[in-house]
């Protein structure tokens, strides 16, 4: 599916995550930030405190006072955002896989029973009953297992690990590591097709598989009845993390993301992409009736702060997707 122009998707730089305490006292396990360094293998990368209209603008959340603390796992970052001034609503209790706010990342293991016995040692809620095994019929992704999990803020999370014809050749190079990167976020959507014009014709993000994953196995991992979900991955220009679209056949489409989430609610995750033109990519998404949480294009002058332009707006579904361009 060509892009309408030369906008290109070059590759994610982070997801953004908000949450509700990054670290808190005496290092207790249920704080963001020794959650993601203890039970999943992320190493600090900076720690900072913005505020001021800029950064208010960007996340459409007056007066924000945010905490951001960037982690690394392999070659991929994470942003926890912390709204020090602010008390976002919580993630629904009762979420469900098909709801359309529903949007995990997949961490890459290099043993899945080891990664799963480690993780459970930690105050995690499962999704799946237990590690699944992609059975032969789904030839896309036979043999990759995976688990799904929410974090101490009910964020949803998941391991995967490939077997030896599947996935990124980074994923199967020797390593120690437990915990190897992020492959893709996968968010629920409403509609492929119509993400597929906001994410490939308006953006020039690149279609990279796709399957059907159904039958007692996705019921299991996603611990949602007669599971059955289309699935499209998408890949940048370079080799970074994916997005992943996950169509619900069955039981059909969940609940909708309310119109009243704000960046500081905790529900909230971000995709941060860079994009080669930003000024053409707002202009070719304001014509195409694109939802805006930016008034526009917010310029950042601190040389502590990882880009130098950023835009937030919504995709059709009202997922969060940041577009920046570097300095």
């Amino acid at each position: 599916m060509p892009s309408q122009s030369y906008v290109q998707v070059q590759r994610i730089r982070a997801i953004g995550l908000t949450v509700t305490n990054c670290v808190g006292v005496a290092r207790r396990r249920h704080r963001s930030l020794n959650f993601y360094k203890e039970a999943l293998g992320f190493e600090l990368v900076s720690d900072i405190t913005v505020e001021g209209q800029n950064y208010s603008d960007l996340e459409d959340v007056s007066g924000a006072k945010i905490r951001i603390v960037t982690l690394r796992l392999g070659d991929e970052l994470i942003e926890l955002m912390e709204y020090l001034n602010i008390q976002g609503k919580p993630i629904p209790s009762d979420s469900q896989s098909n709801d359309l706010w529903f949007q995990h990342f997949a961490i890459v293991v290099s043993d899945m029973d080891r990664a799963y016995a480690h993780l459970r040692s930690f105050p995690i809620e499962p999704i799946s009953v237990s590690p699944q095994t992609m059975p032969p019929s789904n030839e896309a992704s036979a043999g990759v297992r995976a688990y799904k999990f929410k974090d101490p803020d009910g964020h949803d999370l998941e391991l995967i690990w490939f077997p030896p014809d599947k996935g990124k050749d980074k994923w199967h190079q020797k390593s120690d590591r437990l915990f190897l990167g992020i492959d893709h976020s996968a968010i629920a959507v409403s509609n492929t097709e119509q993400s597929l014009h906001f994410y490939c014709d308006l953006l020039g993000m690149q279609i990279d598989s796709r399957s059907v994953n159904w039958q007692s196995t996705q019921t299991r991992l996603d611990n949602l009845p007669g599971a059955k979900v289309r699935i499209t991955g998408l890949r940048p220009v370079e080799d970074s993390v994916g997005i992943e679209l996950l169509d619900y056949i069955l039981p059909g489409k969940g609940r909708p993301i309310p119109s009243d989430w704000k960046s500081s609610d905790i529900a909230k995750v971000q995709i941060e992409l860079v994009v080669n033109d930003i000024e053409q990519a707002v202009d070719i998404l304001r014509q195409n009736g694109v939802q805006f949480v930016s008034s526009g294009i917010v310029q950042f002058t601190d040389s502590s702060f990882p880009y130098r332009q950023g835009c937030l707006v919504k995709d059709p579904d009202g997922h969060a997707i940041l577009l920046i361009a570097e300095s």
